[in-house]
């Protein structure tokens, strides 16, 4: 009975651990799995992943225009409130305009003394006219004066030398053809003087024409700086970093908002060097914004710095003073985002980002590289 027993036990055993069928074909199934994944994920690496260049060191940029006064002046009015969206054109601060208008009419009443005093040597130069009109017949009386006087002398010179005539008689007339012709000279003398006078006038109104011409330049000055003290919004955007406060005496170029284009952002990328062998402008981007999770956004390549972060800082790296230690150098990328309205609403300049490049597109490039090295 015992023996039956232990008989049927043997035959009731089962193989175990990889005598198993079941679990060889398990790890069978398990080693092919594996096997295919891997194959996927290096057919995956060598066709797309390797071409994909990443990094974190990214964020949202905008190129804000700072809003400065041209002219010194108080500020009567503030117009605009922190992130407040303006338009281009509109008005952000209001200056006092009282010393500005005062130097236009000031300007204003030198242009209108300028050209009255033109005007007056114009109504000499009329009288000047009839003057040189008077020397001219004064001119023409005397040298007719001295004309009757000349024959008169001739006619009583041989008269005098046969004696018909007294001597004192031609002596007379000889002195008065010398007074004539003096007054002839005088004539003469007067209607010069009278031309150049008349010159003269000229040259006058020439003169406060020019002072009118120089205080019309000064006038388009004075109303371009009254035209100064209302500070406008060259972009349209929204207001940030508002320090100016009315009351406030502010100095030409001083800074006293911003004014940030929200539909025009950007993407600024810092890449290692080791990563731009094959960036392109006009590649495809994947932008993963942190305010943003769950969310990819679409982007393209714009351009690449002409130089790594490190060139473009206050004080570049002297490598050939000696203490040198070899790092990585980032470039910086910009990068366009390609998003609708109502996402460019929701980012700010400052957020970072996750921006990856697909460097596909310059794949067949490597070989060309390559070659031309070689060369």
């Amino acid at each position: 009975m015992a023996d039956e027993t232990a008989g049927d036990s043997d035959q009731g055993e089962r193989p175990k651990g990889l005598s198993s069928p079941r679990v060889r074909l398990g790890l069978l199934i398990a080693v092919i799995l594996v096997l295919l994944a891997g194959g996927y994920w290096y057919y995956n690496h060598q066709t797309y992943g390797r071409f994909q260049q990443s990094t974190d060191n990214a964020y949202i940029a905008a190129d804000s225009v700072i809003i400065s006064p041209k002219i010194a002046g108080y500020v009567e009015r503030v117009l605009v409130t922190e992130n407040q969206t303006v338009a281009s054109g509109d008005a952000l601060v209001q200056l006092d305009v009282r010393d500005y208008r005062a130097q236009t009419n000031q300007v204003e009443a030198q242009i209108a003394a300028s050209l009255a005093g033109a005007d007056t040597v114009r109504a000499q130069q009329r009288e000047q006219d009839a003057a040189i009109e008077q020397a001219r017949a004064q001119l023409a009386a005397a040298s007719a004066q001295a004309g009757l006087a000349a024959e008169q002398v001739a006619r009583y010179r041989p008269l005098a030398a046969s004696g018909a005539e007294p001597r004192e008689r031609l002596d007379q007339l000889q002195a008065q053809a010398r007074e004539a012709q003096a007054q002839v000279a005088a004539a003469r003398a007067a209607l010069t003087a009278a031309q150049r006078r008349q010159g003269t006038l000229g040259e006058q109104i020439d003169q406060a024409n020019s002072q009118a011409n120089a205080a019309r330049a000064q006038l388009e000055a004075a109303r371009l700086n009254l035209s100064s003290t209302t500070l406008r919004a060259s972009i349209s955007g929204r207001v940030g970093d508002l320090t100016v406060r009315p009351g406030q005496f502010v100095q030409p170029g001083q800074r006293l908002m911003s004014v940030v284009p929200t539909d025009r952002l950007y993407v600024t990328a810092n890449f290692k060097e080791t990563q731009l062998g094959l960036v392109r402008p006009g590649q495809p981007v994947t932008l993963e914004i942190d305010a943003l999770p769950d969310l990819e956004l679409s982007g393209r390549v714009e351009s690449i710095a002409p130089g790594t972060g490190a060139e473009f800082s206050i004080l570049p790296p002297q490598n050939a003073t000696g203490n040198f230690t070899k790092i990585v150098q980032r470039v910086p990328v910009r990068i366009s985002i390609q998003a609708s309205s109502e996402v460019l609403r929701l980012l700010v300049p400052g957020m970072s980002v996750v921006a990856s490049v697909d460097t596909r597109g310059a794949r067949d490039e490597l070989d060309s590289i390559r070659n031309a090295a070689r060369d």
